[in-house]
């Protein structure tokens, strides 16, 4: 038997060729498991990602007609074709492009293959962000205050006298914070629906917005669940994400620092018996607000987080295997204990003063080498950063005893990566890392734009 072969709840599966639909980092990530699965593994590139390290690693490799997204790594067509060439039995999507597509993750099943993540249904339910909360908050999940779909601005207003003000318009169908507008008034209300409204219209193809309670201040902590096809589930504790710019992640860590642990294990264990109640397989992570000492569900990520190597290194549990084990229809691995603490940031290829994307061929890409530090990434020298892709070039993930040592070896790792042709967010990575509020674990989503309005030059490293 190659890979995985077990009995699922309604049918034998054998994953012995995955179809990686994705690149980068992640598409290289999935590469290894299948590798020390002993799975064959079969990737897809378009010209600027042909000098990818992936792509000499895997089994496989098919270039892909296109170079933009939508002719690319959205073509679902195209995808399927190369799994169908390939004799592919299953397909891992990663995260980001078609991880979340229910469409996608049909037409997969349809052609007779294996979707490596949740059931279809899961990602139509859960990609509804107000489906989502109704059904948690039925089921006991706490949330803030917050309003059904909003069909018209009357409606808006009645909304909004309920849930008070500052609230926040937020795309249904959306994520990554694209769309939503804080509101601090009712007379500016309407504007701001209509903007959120057409932002999620062009970015997601779907308009639908929601109101939700605004919290100035809180700290973003995410739950990792697992999840089988037996009806079971279990949580790999938290991970806290609020180090954000722009509501997009730039460093996380494990366990989260200055909360009471035991009202965090409280809350993972009652989504991960939500999860098992509902009858969700495969992994999924349960974000979450915290705010003096409430906390509200967000949403449901129905796929493999970028940062899910945090967890792996406080857990020892690889979830990317678990997630071809549990698509194959696996049981859930043994419970385990966290052990020190880990912490992940997030290099990107960006103007150090604009922090717009930088593009550029690397001349120099030197990763460290360092005892405790583990760097996951796409790219090598001599590759091109393009401006069709994510500007994510690596992410590096420094483990400790404690968190001032996972600390530590986080800032080493990045004074000692070497990387020339564009310019990186590494100075102001370094920035927060230094910052004495960081430091003390006094975190907030706030606490990056804070820092970037001292005025101080980011240093460009």
């Amino acid at each position: 038997m190659t890979g995985p072969e077990c009995q699922s709840a309604s049918q034998p599966r054998t994953i012995g060729k995955v179809l990686i639909a994705n690149r980068g980092a992640i598409a290289r990530r999935i590469v290894r498991a299948c590798n020390e699965l002993g799975i064959t593994s079969v990737v897809v590139y378009t010209s600027v990602d042909a000098k990818a390290p992936y792509i000499s690693e895997a089994s496989e490799a098919y270039a892909l007609n296109g170079l933009r997204p939508a002719d690319s790594y959205l073509d679902q067509d195209q995808l399927l074709g190369i799994a169908r060439t390939s004799n592919a039995d299953s397909v891992h999507p990663g995260y980001g492009f078609l991880s979340e597509s229910a469409d996608f993750a049909q037409r997969v099943r349809d052609a007779g293959l294996t979707f490596i993540g949740p059931d279809p249904v899961w990602l139509e339910r859960m990609g509804d962000k107000v489906n989502a909360r109704r059904m948690m908050a039925e089921r006991g999940m706490p949330i803030f205050a917050g309003s059904d779909l909003i069909s018209d601005a009357a409606a808006a207003r009645e909304a909004a006298k309920a849930i008070g003000f500052p609230l926040v318009v937020k795309p249904s169908g959306g994520g990554g914070g694209m769309g939503m507008q804080v509101v601090e008034q009712m007379d500016a209300l309407e504007s701001a629906l209509t903007q959120a409204q057409a932002v999620a219209a062009a970015a997601f193809g779907n308009g639908a917005v929601y109101l939700e309670r605004w919290i100035p201040r809180p700290r973003h902590i995410e739950f990792q669940i697992l999840a089988d096809e037996h009806g079971n589930a279990m949580h790999l504790y938290e991970r806290e994400c609020s180090v954000q710019r722009r509501h997009q992640k730039l460093i996380e860590e494990s366990p989260a620092p200055g909360i009471d642990a035991s009202a965090l294990r409280e809350q993972a264990e009652r989504g991960a018996e939500i999860c098992a109640q509902l009858g969700y397989n495969n992994v999924g992570t349960l974000e979450t607000l915290y705010s003096d000492g409430s906390s509200g569900f967000l949403e449901m990520n129905t796929r493999i987080q970028v940062e899910h190597g945090v967890t792996e290194e406080v857990t020892g549990v690889d979830l990317v295997q678990q997630q071809i084990l549990l698509a194959a229809g696996g049981a859930l691995p043994e419970p385990v204990e966290l052990s020190g603490h880990a912490i992940e940031v997030r290099l990107y290829a960006e103007d150090s003063q604009t922090l717009m994307p930088s593009t550029g061929v690397l001349r120099t890409f030197q990763p460290p080498r360092l005892f405790g530090v583990r760097v996951e990434t796409g790219y090598q020298q001599g590759q091109e950063v393009s401006p069709f892709y994510d500007a994510l070039l690596a992410k590096i993930i420094a483990k400790g005893s404690t968190r001032e040592q996972a600390i530590g070896r986080a800032i080493v790792a990045l004074q000692a990566f070497t990387i020339q042709g564009v310019q990186t967010n590494a100075g102001l990575l370094l920035r927060v890392l230094r910052d004495s509020a960081f430091l003390r674990g006094d975190i907030d989503t706030g606490m990056v734009a804070r820092i970037l309005r001292t005025g101080r030059r980011i240093p460009a490293l």
